[in-house]
Formats: C-alpha cells, sequence, structure tokens
C-alpha cells in the first residue's frame, strides 16, 4: 500500500520560507513523477510544481523563481523549497506521487495534506 508521509508545514511571516517534505513508502513501481499540489479555501487543487524521474521540472506560474522542488530517487522523497512567500500561498499542500502504465494511463497517490499559513 503506497503511503506519502508529508512534513514541514506551519506558519510563516510573508517574505518567509519553508521546506516540505514527503516520503513516500510502499512503491512497488516505477514513478514517473512526483510533485506538489495546493489547495486553498474555496478553490479547486492546483500544481505548485513537479519533477520527472529524469529530473524534469514544471512550475505553476506563481511558483517560479521562489520554489525549488527536488527529489531523490533512490529514497522516494520529494522536497519542496518555498522562499519569499506571499499570504496568497496561504493552501493545504499536497505531495504527489504518479505513475503510467504501459497504456500511458495516469495513477495518482496523494499525502494527507500539510497547511501552510503565511501571515503576519
Amino acid at each position: 500500500q503506497v503511503q506519502l508521509v508529508e512534513s514541514g508545514g506551519g506558519l510563516v511571516q510573508p517574505g518567509g520560507s519553508l521546506r516540505l517534505s514527503c516520503a513516500a513508502s510502499g512503491i512497488t513501481f516505477s514513478i514517473n513523477g512526483m510533485g506538489w499540489y495546493r489547495q486553498a479555501p474555496g478553490k479547486q487543487r492546483e500544481l505548485v510544481a513537479s519533477i520527472t524521474s529524469g529530473g524534469s521540472t514544471d512550475y505553476a506560474d506563481s511558483a517560479k523563481g521562489r520554489f525549488t522542488i527536488s527529489r531523490d530517487n533512490a529514497k522516494n522523497t520529494v522536497t519542496l523549497q518555498m522562499n519569499s512567500l506571499k499570504p496568497e500561498d496561504t493552501a493545504v499542500y499536497y505531495c504527489n506521487v504518479f505513475r503510467r502504465d504501459r497504456l500511458y494511463r495516469r495513477s495518482d497517490y496523494w499525502g494527507q495534506g500539510t497547511q501552510v499559513t503565511v501571515s503576519s
């Protein structure tokens, strides 16, 4: 059974930094990608950043230049370094792992979410 355990959320002042980490266990397949999504109250879940097994990254426009995603393939961990945080970054952040089968069908796995609050 796949489990994703997130850590590192919390309360930070505007302009501050946080580092989110996610450890995946129970992985018995090749991971195609890992990433972070977020969901603010009243809004849809959105991609923040993702990284493939080859190291290619993708960022939401709002995250570019401020957030950095990295992963350790051997340990099945993914980290999101968030700098210059803004109040609009406040949301529940979810770790995501996905794989594709030989027919390119995607299967997603999610963590339980960690709250990030940016406020003075």
